[in-house]
């Protein structure tokens, strides 16, 4: 069996700082095959929901309600307003 590769501080914050780039470009991955896959995608584009088709066509599906602003560290409880 292997041993587990050592990694020094220097190279695991420079992994660490990619992260965020290998997620949008993971991202950006997913959006493309689900386009190529069922020809359509449901996302967020500022306060709607819209339905965006391989075409390039968009839908908006419904309104959003605002964002509510948190603080780190904040703790917030749903209501069931049913």
């Amino acid at each position: 069996m292997k041993q587990p590769q050592s990694i020094d501080e220097a190279a695991l914050q420079s992994a660490e700082a990619r992260i965020p780039e290998l997620a949008q470009h993971a991202v950006q991955l997913a959006r493309q095959q689900a386009l190529q896959t069922s020809g359509r995608v449901i996302e967020v584009c500022g306060d709607q929901l819209v339905e965006m088709s391989a075409s390039g066509e968009r839908r908006v599906l419904r309104d959003l309600p605002p964002r509510i602003a948190v603080q780190r560290g904040q703790i917030l409880t749903r209501r069931n307003g049913r």
